[in-house]
């Protein structure tokens, strides 16, 4: 039997927003002791990982390293975009998204997913402005 539910994440601007919880939630009351989640989010300028969540540096440093890969539309280096008519960020949000993850596929036994002791699902939020984003969270 399959599930599936949206969850909506706030975003405080570019940044790692954590939604594990949310999601172990939703297989927790779900009562599936098998099976795989997908999980989807239904924008094309921010991103989804899994990434470490014990120590927030590693946050810190994954978002400036994208922002030196990809700087903001207004940098020198970036004259060669040619969609900008949403604003420097945009353009650089799209590549971004584009380098990693538009989905993750996160297994499930005994009606919890099978993360790693230290691994979070994230929001990578590529904007440089509050957003509100929708996942779409689906357990097969």
């Amino acid at each position: 039997m399959s599930r599936q539910t949206i969850i909506t994440l706030n975003t405080n601007g570019p940044g790692l927003t954590e939604f594990t919880e949310q999601a172990a939630y939703f297989v927790q009351q779900a009562h599936v002791q098998m099976g795989l989640l997908t999980v989807f989010v239904r924008h094309t300028s921010c991103s989804l990982l899994i990434q470490e969540n014990a120590d927030p540096d590693v946050q810190r440093d994954l978002h400036q390293f994208f922002h030196r890969l990809v700087p903001p539309g207004d940098d020198p280096s970036m004259r060669w975009l040619s969609h900008t008519a949403e604003g420097p960020d945009d353009m650089p949000a799209h590549i971004k998204a584009a380098l990693t993850q538009t989905h993750l596929s996160i297994p499930v036994d005994n009606g919890s997913m099978l993360l790693g002791t230290w691994q979070g699902l994230y929001l990578f939020e590529h904007r440089s402005r509050p957003h509100r984003r929708q996942i779409v969270l689906h357990l097969n």
